[in-house]
Order: C-alpha cells, then sequence, then structure tokens
C-alpha cells in the first residue's frame, strides 16, 4: 500500500466513524475506486490502526466526560456516572451477540457488495432525516434506550449503515436529547472498538511486514487528525440540526453506488 493510498484511506476512516455516512461502507467504496491491490494482505492490520486512531481520537474528544466517569466509578455508588457505564454496558450486547455468532456471515458482506452498501446507504439517508426532524428534549438516555441503541448498533454492523448515523437517530427519534445522544453515541463504541482490536491480535490473523510501517503510520496520522475533527463537529451538527445535509449526501453517494453496480 502506498502511502497516497493510506492518507486517503485514513481520512475516509477517520471522517465517517463519525459523521453519520458510514465508514464501512465508504472504505468498501474506497476498496473498490482505488482497486483491491491497493489493499493487500496487511488490510486486516490496516483496519486495526485506523479504528485504534478513530478510538484514540474519541478519548481526546471526550477526555474530561471519560475522566469524570472513571472517578464517579470508584466513589462505588449507583451514582450517575455508574448508571452511564451500565448504559453503554447493556448498548454494547446486541452487537457483541451479533460479532461472535455471525461473524462470517458479516464478513461475506464485506467483498466489494456495491450494491448492499448502496441501498443501505440509502436507508442512513432516511434515518437521518427522520431525526433531524424530531424535536429537540432534555431527556436523558434511558437503560431501555440504551438497549434499543444497542440493536441499531448492531444493525449498523452492515456496510453503508452509519453506525453513528443509526445511533444517534434512534436515540433521538426515541425523544432523547440530540447533544445526550451524540455524546452515548460516540462513547458506546469506544469499548467495542478495542474490544474487537483485542479480538483481531488475538486470532493471530494479523500479519505485519516492517516495509509497511510508513503507511501503517501515516494511516492512523491521517485517521486521528481526521476523527478529532470531524468527531468535534458531529457533536454542533446534531445540536444544530444540520443532519439534513447528511442525508442528501447519503442518498446521492448511495444511488450511485446503486447504478454503478447495476451497469458492471
Amino acid at each position: 500500500m502506498n502511502v497516497i493510498d493510506s492518507i486517503i484511506l485514513g481520512i475516509i476512516q477517520g471522517l465517517t466513524e463519525f459523521l453519520p455516512v458510514s465508514s464501512s461502507g465508504h472504505l468498501e467504496l474506497g476498496k473498490a475506486i482505488l482497486g483491491d491491490h491497493s489493499v493487500p494482505e496487511e488490510s486486516l492490520l490496516f483496519t486495526v490502526v485506523l479504528h485504534f486512531a478513530t478510538a484514540l481520537s474519541t478519548i481526546v474528544v471526550f477526555r474530561k466526560d471519560i475522566f469524570s466517569i472513571i472517578k464517579g466509578i470508584f466513589k462505588l455508588e449507583w451514582n450517575e456516572d455508574l448508571q452511564f457505564v451500565s448504559k453503554i454496558a447493556l448498548s454494547m450486547l446486541p452487537a457483541v451477540i451479533v460479532g461472535l455468532f455471525f461473524e462470517e456471515q458479516l464478513e461475506a458482506l464485506f467483498g466489494g457488495n456495491i450494491l448492499l452498501v448502496g441501498c443501505m446507504l440509502i436507508v442512513t439517508a432516511i434515518l437521518l432525516f427522520l431525526a433531524d426532524k424530531a424535536k429537540d428534549t432534555n431527556k436523558k438516555v434511558t437503560f431501555k434506550n440504551a438497549f434499543v441503541i444497542g440493536i441499531s448498533q448492531a444493525i449498523a454492523m452492515l456496510p453503508g449503515i452509519s453506525r453513528s448515523g443509526a445511533t444517534i437517530s434512534t436515540s433521538v427519534l426515541l425523544g432523547n436529547d440530540k447533544t445526550k445522544a451524540a455524546r452515548f453515541s460516540f462513547l458506546m463504541v469506544i469499548p467495542l472498538i478495542f474490544g474487537k482490536i483485542a479480538k483481531d491480535i488475538l486470532s493471530g490473523d494479523l500479519t505485519y511486514d516492517a516495509q509497511n510501517f510508513t503507511s501503517l503510520s501515516i494511516g492512523f496520522i491521517a485517521a486521528f487528525v481526521a476523527g478529532l475533527f470531524a468527531c468535534t463537529w458531529m457533536i454542533a451538527l446534531v445540536k444544530k440540526s444540520k443532519l439534513s445535509y447528511f442525508a442528501i449526501y447519503c442518498a446521492i453517494v448511495g444511488a450511485i453506488a446503486i447504478i454503478f453496480s447495476l451497469l458492471n
């Protein structure tokens, strides 16, 4: 993988992990455009590196929240912080179940299936449009909400369904405050990303070649910087009800992907 490809894929991952346009779907489209030769045997390692970069950018953006939550947990009380962590754990269950029992079926969908990506981007567009029209409230995420949001996160494992778009939209449509919905959506993915990284490392399937160090490093930096920008920007956009712009974008890209797949 050359340096330019690393930068492009790193930026795609960093931006689309937080912006509601589907990182997995755009990576599939990016690979299709650049060609399969651009993502060779080190593909899994490169994917792990990019996900680690975006998880780290989330931690940086929400560092104050995370430190506050950790301090609250050590008080050993059923306080708001411990309840929040419990909600995060509950929201993880659907994705963990899908990841453990349907991993092979999911991986089969990540093989340049542009038609599927296009259709799921259309679904993402519909969700974003509906969420953008929802009224803002001061309601916090409840335990029941957390589980439902977790189901949407599990569904978002399909290429083309935006994880942030699906979880934020679901939370908002359930009547939760938009800023709190974005905060919950971004924090809930951190343990899942690190869990997936640990699983990939322990699987023994990662291959490393010292010649790829430069590409991996540049991809990491590109994804981290893009992630910082996208995460901060997305919080502001959700608060200002600007998701309709992304709905239009997803609809256009989804339509192009569908047409492209049908003509090839």
